[in-house]
């Protein structure tokens, strides 16, 4: 059975975090079981999941859209991630904000504008997304495990050569 909005407590003004695989989508809860959210235009519905659209699209669309169309079979929740960080904005601002966008095109690219970032202007005045800074973090978290990988297999060879010489 799919949750209801009672299970997740939503107030218009509030950020809702939908976790479709890699991928987590965002949307501003506006009331009335609806949702704003920028989505990719080359996205043509079905599993968030599908992260080569997400990719692949370099223009995403404002929509107004009930929640269970957007939330799918996917897990949600309520997550106002950085109400500890900034003063969110009014809640009425936010949500006649979000719809007067309704239908508008934006530039989108998955790691500098997507859907996180779209959601946290609307609610902080600042795009933010975390789950881009997070994964730029393991990137270079494992790009330097690499690069010690390889410094290390270096001066083994290294040591090893002039082992053999002796």
């Amino acid at each position: 059975m799919a949750p209801t909005l009672f299970d997740i407590d939503a107030k218009p003004g509030d950020l809702i975090e939908i976790f479709g695989g890699i991928y987590h989508h965002w949307a501003v809860f506006i009331g009335g079981n609806e949702v704003v959210h920028l989505t990719p235009t080359t996205h043509r519905g079905g599993d968030l999941g599908e992260l080569f659209t997400f990719l692949d699209s370099s223009t995403a669309t404002v929509r107004r859209q009930k929640i269970w169309v957007v939330v799918g079979s996917n897990r949600f929740t309520v997550n106002n991630l950085l109400d500890d960080d900034y003063q969110p904005r009014d809640p009425g601002t936010i949500v006649s904000d979000a719809v007067k966008m309704v239908g508008e095109e934006h530039p989108y690219n998955i790691a500098t504008y997507n859907s996180e970032h779209f959601v946290t202007e609307l609610r902080y005045g600042k795009p933010e997304s975390r789950q881009v800074q997070t994964a730029a973090v393991i990137g270079g978290v494992a790009a330097a495990g690499v690069a010690v990988a390889v410094v290390g297999a270096a001066l083994f060879s290294a040591l090893s050569k002039n082992k053999n010489k002796k």
